[in-house]
């Protein structure tokens, strides 16, 4: 089907056939048709099949029916194209909390054919001015209370010509505009192959990638995990912590509940005390979040007693076998478990209650295939540890990156974790095999808060790994050499600390601190991370 794009960027940057993955529509859900508009097919479609009136997005003090969401984004749609200049395959960075109001932009931008950029709230004006140049993004929609950082990022990044706030109550503030529109928007027939969303991920090097998704892919990750492990109804209520800039967020609270009727709760503050009140307030039957956050919530038994919830996810990290424990011991509840990557968009790998086992994340996601492999690329025997290869209907496709062909290799997505599958077809997670830090759910690189704290003038030399957390899973320490006149104090510590916090999102920043007098390198002066691990630690706060 020809693209619907007259903004051609992204199909242009594609990563050539040969560079990517083999994909897989074995499936019969997994047929679509060649022209597809995944607005059109999760919220359009539901209003016409009867739905209109079904309760879909709940926030505190707020909640809209299906047909309510719909004629935002209609408006928000017409804003775009009328007012803004939005033509098809055009890059509309999208900047806010978890929120109606979020969603609303993210299904316009889709209807107008255009291609979503979801940033999270936290990220700093340099990190979102790389993401503006790599994916070239010329229009954003943005929470008014997060502007400041976008604009000063546009300044970085002058391909940004046009932002509009919501949540502004001035003349120029979305909400004024879309007052202009009541009229429905057809959406743009594009094609199923036409990419539709951008989703950075970090890697090890601290440089971003932009993974490519298509409108295929949208629908194709609604009709795999969810019927198949999750097997959610539409009389459920979602909830869950993961920002709507995570996939594991806009699919466990945006397109899984939709693709079934159901509803879903957006909370824009989602700590583990924000997610029990909530839990209770609205009657939250699905839980998504991170193994983090079942300890935390696991802590107050009281407050878990009486909820509605039923089904309750668990992924973005690994999933120990004592908060699986924990958390059964506390609610009755088996945790679902999954692993999913950007690259793919959502989880490949789980298994539903019946069938989990404790330091398992489970078998291959119907629609998918997944292997453990050796350095050879040869599958391994059970009881083998080795590299994870997966092959479905999604993939890996980087925007204009050289990344690609490390990722993808005859035809397989190389996840960077290590595994080892069983007798029985299970998958038990190892480790990365590369050198990101998982932290709560989060994926830090290591490279780029070295580059931060590098800045710092007590800093000479630093070199920065991920360490044993009971709480968080991972860590950040960092091992710094101090410049002349620096002193290795708790002041120092916290300095540091700060200084990271103020650069980039604050959840990168150093936990721990070791001051060392050398780090260790090789002989062509490259850091030897896995030495760090190693090091005596004197000082170390």
């Amino acid at each position: 089907m020809p693209s619907a794009h007259v903004d051609t960027f992204a199909r242009d940057h594609l990563p050539p056939p040969e560079a990517q993955p083999e994909f897989l529509f074995e499936l019969p859900e997994l047929q679509f048709p060649p022209t597809l508009n995944c607005a059109a097919a999760l919220l359009d479609a539901a209003v016409a099949a009867g739905r209109g009136e079904r309760p879909c997005l709940i926030a505190p003090g707020l909640r809209w029916t299906y047909r309510e969401l719909q004629q935002h984004s209609d408006r928000i749609a017409h804003v775009l194209v009328h007012e803004m200049g939005v033509v098809p395959g055009n890059r509309v960075l999208l900047r806010g909390g978890n929120h109606p109001m979020l969603v609303a932009c993210w299904f316009a931008v889709m209807k107008v054919g255009a291609i979503a950029v979801t940033t999270m709230p936290m990220l700093r004006a340099k990190e979102l001015s790389t993401m503006i140049a790599i994916a070239q993004v010329t229009h954003a929609l943005c929470d008014v209370s997060l502007r400041e950082d976008l604009e000063a990022a546009r300044l970085m990044a002058p391909v940004l010509r046009r932002v509009c706030c919501y949540h502004d109550a001035g003349p120029d503030g979305l909400e004024q505009a879309m007052a202009r529109y009541d009229a429905p928007f057809m959406a743009v027939d594009t094609a199923a192959d036409d990419t539709c969303l951008l989703a950075f991920t970090s890697g090890t090097t601290g440089i971003p990638k932009a993974t490519m998704h298509f409108h295929r892919d949208v629908m194709a990750i609604c009709a795999c995990w969810p019927p198949h492990v999750l097997r959610a109804s539409e009389d459920d209520v979602f909830i869950g912590s993961p920002p709507l800039a995570f996939t594991f967020g806009l699919g466990g609270l945006v397109l899984f509940p939709m693709s079934i009727g159901a509803s879903t709760v957006l909370l824009e503050k989602a700590t583990p005390p924000h997610l029990l009140d909530a839990i209770r307030a609205f009657g939250a039957t699905v839980l998504f979040t991170a193994p983090t956050s079942y300890r935390a919530m696991a802590a107050h038994p009281e407050a878990l007693q009486g909820t509605r919830l039923r089904k309750c996810v668990s992924a973005g990290e690994a999933l120990p076998v004592a908060t699986r424990t924990l958390w059964r011991n506390v609610t009755g509840l088996e945790l679902i478990d999954g692993i999913g990557a950007t690259e793919l968009l959502h989880i490949f790998i789980s298994a539903d209650e019946a069938h989990a086992r404790p330091g398992a994340t489970g078998l291959p996601v119907p629609g998918y295939r997944a292997e453990v492999v050796n350095e050879q690329d040869q599958p391994v025997p059970p009881g083998t540890v080795g590299r994870l290869r997966v092959k479905g209907p999604t993939g890996c496709r980087y925007l204009r990156d050289e990344r690609q062909r490390q990722y993808v290799r005859h035809g397989w997505n190389y996840t960077g974790d290590a595994y080892m599958m069983d007798d029985d077809g299970y998958f038990h997670y190892q480790a990365r095999t590369d050198d990101i830090i998982i932290s709560s759910g989060y994926n830090i690189a290591g490279p780029e808060v070295e580059n931060v704290l590098l800045q710092h003038p007590a800093v000479a030399e630093c070199g920065v790994i991920g360490v044993p957390d009971e709480e968080r899973g991972q860590i950040v320490k960092a091992f710094v050499v101090l410049r002349p006149g620096y002193e290795p104090t708790a002041d120092t510590t916290k300095a540091l600390q700060d200084f990271v916090k103020q650069s980039v999102a604050p959840y990168k920043y150093p936990r721990r601190v070791a001051y060392v007098s050398a780090l260790p390198r090789t002989d062509t002066g490259k850091l030897q991370r896995f030495r760090l691990r190693d090091l005596d630690t004197p000082g170390a706060s």
